[in-house]
């Protein structure tokens, strides 16, 4: 059955294209979702209106994704990765840390058109594409740096830091003197009270 894409489908065609497809996908997947119309001799009338329309949208979403481009490869983003004394780095940088970090420049590039072929496993700079779109594939320039923890020395002690000891204040010294034992009294002068 032939159909009128009004969308661009991954490996069906492009938007304005007239292409054959079995008739249950196009009844129950592409019609109903207004993603094509039926070939029929009253739309394939409109069809040179849907094809400039499709080349319009085109040429302005090339002129975005230029754009984004261009940004895309002023960059260069830092990781920061700990490492072992022989300087092996503990895990890697993958599509989905990269995709994070472009979200951090407030860029939106899904993990999945991040294109590499493994990890990035090592220190230093490395060249990562990012596909936006079949023409356009950009180059993003990353670098990943060993995390700097730097510890003093095992043989140098740190020098112990002197604490004030408090001075007395004016309620303890009242305390004090509260606190301090009345006469003694003697059992003599007891015995003289009681008579």
């Amino acid at each position: 059955m032939k159909v009128i894409l009004l969308n661009n489908l991954e490996k069906v065609g492009k938007k304005g294209e007239v292409v054959s497809v079995k008739r249950g996908f196009a009844r129950n997947y592409l019609i109903p979702r207004n993603l094509a119309l039926y070939a029929t001799p009253q739309n394939m009338k409109q069809l040179s209106s849907i094809q400039s329309k499709a080349a319009e949208e085109e040429e302005k979403v090339l002129a975005e994704l230029k754009k984004l481009d261009a940004q895309i490869r002023s960059l260069n983003l830092v990781f920061l990765r700990k490492v072992d004394e022989n300087e092996n780095m503990f895990g890697s940088v993958s599509e989905a840390d990269i995709s994070q970090k472009l979200a951090e420049q407030g860029l939106d590039i899904h993990k999945s058109l991040v294109l590499m072929e493994k990890h990035v496993k090592a220190l230093g700079e490395s060249l990562v594409q990012i596909r936006l779109h079949k023409d356009i594939v950009s180059e993003l320039k990353i670098t990943v740096e060993k995390e700097n923890k730097e510890l003093p020395p095992l043989d140098e002690t740190p020098e112990p830091v002197e604490t004030p000891e408090p001075e007395e204040t004016p309620k303890e010294v009242e305390a004090e003197e509260a606190a301090e034992p009345e006469a003694e009294v003697s059992p003599e002068d007891l015995a003289d009270d009681e008579i």
